[in-house]
């Protein structure tokens, strides 16, 4: 689980690591960098208006995004058989865990943004 301290700590650090580059490797990190940040509040939305698993695609989660939708779909299918309990109980499932993920949504697009700043970095480090 995402401990806000450390990911507030590594942000920092992270931060620090940047503003020590030398003006032309800080600018190519930043032109860099602002296609591949994420909106907490775009990933939040997704997130609440569709508990399909749209916000997972939306980091480039393939995976993690199909196996979302395709429970919801199912959830939703079952409802109009005589399995509609199973159905209730998928759908009841996916939005608890994807509420979870809409309370967090801050700190989890925060994280994200950290691993893209250290790969960037990694990156411009190798060929430096």
């Amino acid at each position: 689980m995402l401990n806000r301290q450390q990911v507030d700590a590594e942000e920092e650090r992270l931060r620090e690591l940047v503003a020590a580059l030398p003006a032309e490797q800080r600018k190519i990190f930043y032109q860099q960098l602002k296609p591949l940040l994420r909106d907490p509040d775009t990933y939040a939305t997704l997130n609440w208006c569709f508990l399909a698993g749209l916000h997972h695609f939306y980091l480039g989660l393939w995976g993690r995004g199909l196996v979302n939708l395709l429970v919801f779909i199912a959830g939703a299918v079952l409802l109009f058989t005589p399995l509609v309990l199973v159905g209730i109980v998928l759908l009841l499932l996916i939005s608890v865990v994807e509420l979870w993920a809409l309370f967090r949504a801050q700190i989890i697009i925060q994280d994200w943004n950290n691993k893209i700043m250290r790969r960037l970095l990694q990156r411009l480090a190798a060929k430096a």
